[in-house]
């Protein structure tokens, strides 16, 4: 009889193998079953996050949300609670990579209005157009003449974006120097979470008051009455995460919403770009510089 190489492998494998799999299968088990206890309080918004996609559809219309803030902020664990029981024909999650040349030489807008919804679908940017007021002239990956011209021509183009029907939601996450140094330290450490570890990463903290500064520009350039920013405090993921939530689903008048449930975003964790601005130039008077 021939033996498979699932059965050599088998074979091979010593009882302390046998004992290590084991203890990482319980592991795996105790991590979901913690997720899953610490998700509970999300399920009643994400029933309500399927009611909105269901209305978006019903009326054609197309809605965009967008996630920035730092390194390690909590966009990427929000974003999936976010999408976890939605209809997957009806959303997509983008997170553009480098451009490339030809990309480069394009309309800067062009690569993300590609990806747009049409009527009816919503896509949700992990990190979005506004790299260019952020991440590229901080480490220097456009010039001063692209990140003006920038500044002036995105209210424009979200004013456009909202005449013509799109529900636009820009979420700013932000968290604090220390709290992003720990999330690193984890990454670093964890087998698991090391691929989320890049070189950027490595130099966010160096950077720390660049980001700050540019922060502080893009909210006062680009947060306006009909494509605000709203701040939302991701020291704690599990608040930010059923903040933001919150704030999507109060951005749309849907249909059958639940009236014993609390659509009311906390106002430690969710606040305007306006008071955000506000507290940033207090700090900076107070201590020298902001916090985050």
């Amino acid at each position: 009889m021939t033996t498979s190489s699932k059965d050599i492998d088998a074979e091979e494998l010593t009882t302390d193998d046998l004992v290590q799999q084991v203890e990482d299968l319980r592991d795996e088990r105790d991590r979901l079953v913690e997720t899953a206890d610490k998700d509970a309080p999300l399920r009643p918004y994400q029933i309500e996050l399927l009611k909105l996609q269901r209305y978006l559809e019903r009326k054609k219309i197309p809605m965009i949300v967008i996630f920035e803030g730092r390194d390690a902020s909590g966009k990427g664990g929000t974003i999936r609670r976010i999408t976890r029981y939605m209809n997957e024909k009806r959303y997509a999650v983008v997170a553009l990579g480098k451009p490339t040349k030809e990309q480069q030489t394009s309309w800067y807008f062009q690569r993300y209005v590609q990806n747009f919804p049409a009527g009816g679908e919503m896509v949700l940017f992990d990190r979005s157009w506004y790299n260019r007021a952020m991440v590229e002239p901080v480490f220097g990956f456009c010039t001063k003449t692209q990140y003006r011209d920038f500044l002036r021509g995105v209210v424009g183009f979200e004013k456009d974006l909202v005449r013509q029907g799109f529900v636009l939601v820009k979420l700013y996450f932000s968290v604090e120097k220390d709290v992003q140094a720990e999330r690193f330290a984890r990454r670093r450490n964890d087998p698991l979470r090391q691929w989320k570890l890049s070189e950027i990463d490595v130099q966010a903290q160096e950077y720390w008051d660049d980001f700050t500064e540019m922060k502080h520009r893009m909210i006062e350039r680009t947060s306006t009455g009909s494509a605000p920013w709203t701040i939302v405090r991701s020291n704690s993921k599990k608040k930010a995460r059923l903040n933001a939530m919150k704030v999507i689903l109060n951005a749309v008048d849907y249909d059958d919403r639940d009236p014993d449930l609390d659509f009311t975003p906390d106002p430690e964790v969710v606040i305007s770009g306006k008071r955000e601005l506000q507290r940033m130039d207090t700090e900076r008077d107070t201590l020298g510089r902001p916090r985050g």
